[in-house]
């Protein structure tokens, strides 16, 4: 198999079937990111001197033809070639001869991956962004137009006091925010780079490593080449860890939307093409989506964990185990986008149930608008308490504020600040805008 590193000898094919594992399919998301770490590179080799501007001019028109054919779908990588470094590599070198070998100065293959992927992932977190800002965007559209539909607000699993719907969509369109706080923290780590770190200990080439830092866009380099090799894992893992609050996040509205389909509650909706059914029962409707969703996200949190326990006995330096990471956090990333999609498509079509307190199921929902109902008018608290307690046990409680089957949100008086009279979406909004205000 051809290699960067080969030096006269093959490894045996069992060899280089364990070793290499998935990374030539992997490697196939990072083609276009190696040839624009490549052009960075080249551009300041030429600048120090390792090239001639002729040799910089040719090696820049080849691989924008190889940015062309993996942009048109068209870069194969060949049986016999290890990665994709080795392919563009080879590529150059089949078109160029010994200009195309003269590419790799002043790098190891260590900082050329790491670069590969801190370019891939910042890209993926910024796609991220965008679907959690569309995903944030429609759940809050939905909190203002379902805002004065009363929901019941459960603890412990019991029935407790009145939510609406304008709170619960609007909940999870804040703790959004928090998420993208997150991935903003995991954009800062992947934001810096560590081309020209080499294999982790720098190199006696006089690279200007702030030059290429400005070409690829990033916000500053790595400065000490062992924290950059460092990188290795912890970079991933800040990713993961951004991942998993968006997963879980996901995770729990998924759990609420398959309770709240359950014709034991009944609260929310949807197509039945939206829905499965059962194979011998002709009444199911399963929120198949949102069970596939919760499972997604779960593997999505286990993802963290399992990059902290790959990396999590080796000393610093570079280990062929770092070469796993892609196994595990590219799947990752690709349940994120498709968790996200699928929430926002799923909620482009629910329905709120606007009758749910008809049930009488729901009689003691107002026990505590009736205890500070009593309150305002003149009853201490805890003798307001006492009196709506006996009359639950009494089997004659009935809320004095009015039709339980008619109220809305406006009508319980909750005025203060994230209550139901006072969803501050307009706040949310602004705090959402700050927190993904980042490159």
């Amino acid at each position: 198999m051809a290699t960067l590193w080969n030096k006269g000898t093959y490894a045996t094919e069992a060899v280089d079937r364990f070793t290499v594992g998935n990374d030539r399919m992997l490697d196939r998301r990072l083609a276009r990111y190696d040839v624009q770490g490549s052009l960075a590179h080249i551009q300041m080799l030429e600048h120090i001197g390792l090239l001639s501007a002729d040799e910089l001019s040719l090696l820049t028109a080849a691989l924008g033809r190889i940015a062309d054919s993996i942009e048109a779908g068209t870069f194969v990588l060949e049986d016999d070639v290890e990665d994709i470094h080795s392919q563009v590599e080879l590529l150059l070198t089949r078109e160029l001869g010994e200009v195309g070998k003269k590419i790799h100065s002043g790098r190891s293959r260590n900082d050329q991956v790491l670069v590969d992927i801190k370019l891939f992932l910042r890209d993926e977190l910024q796609a991220v962004r965008g679907e959690v800002l569309t995903l944030f965007r429609t759940l809050q559209a939905l909190s203002e137009r379902h805002k004065e539909v009363l929901l019941p607000g459960y603890t412990h699993a019991q029935v407790a006091m009145p939510s609406s719907f304008g709170l619960w969509f609007g909940a999870y369109a804040e703790a959004l925010v928090d998420d993208m706080y997150l991935l903003g923290g995991a954009y800062r780590v992947v934001d810096r780079n560590p081309l020209g770190s080499a294999a982790g200990y720098g190199n006696s080439f006089p690279l200007d490593r702030r030059m290429t830092t400005e070409l690829l866009g990033f916000a500053s380099p790595v400065y000490n080449s062992v924290a950059a090799q460092m990188q290795r894992g912890r970079t991933e893992r800040a990713v993961a860890s951004a991942l998993g609050a968006v997963a879980l996040t996901l995770n729990k509205f998924a759990a609420d939307c398959c309770m709240y389909m359950c014709p034991n509650f009944g609260f929310i909706h949807f197509p039945d093409e939206l829905t499965t059914g059962s194979s011998i029962m002709p009444h199911k409707k399963n929120p198949d989506v949102w069970e596939i969703l919760r499972g997604k996200c779960n593997r999505i949190l286990a993802c963290e964990n399992e990059i902290s326990l790959l990396c999590s006995n080796m000393p610093h330096g570079y280990h062929r185990d770092y070469q796993l990471l892609k196994d595990i956090l590219f799947p990752a990333l690709e349940l994120m986008h498709e968790c996200l999609q699928m929430t926002d498509y799923m909620l482009q079509h629910i329905e709120v149930n606007e009758h749910i307190l008809d049930n009488p199921l729901y009689d003691y929902l107002f026990t505590v608008e009736e205890v500070n109902r009593r309150t305002l008018a003149g009853v201490p608290f805890r003798e307001a308490y006492k009196q709506v307690g006996i009359e639950v046990n009494e089997g004659r409680f009935r809320y004095g504020g009015g039709d339980k089957a008619t109220l809305k949100a406006s009508d319980l008086g909750h005025t203060h600040m994230g209550s139901l009279g006072r969803l501050c979406n307009e706040e949310i909004a602004a705090l959402m805008e700050s927190a993904s205000n980042w490159k």
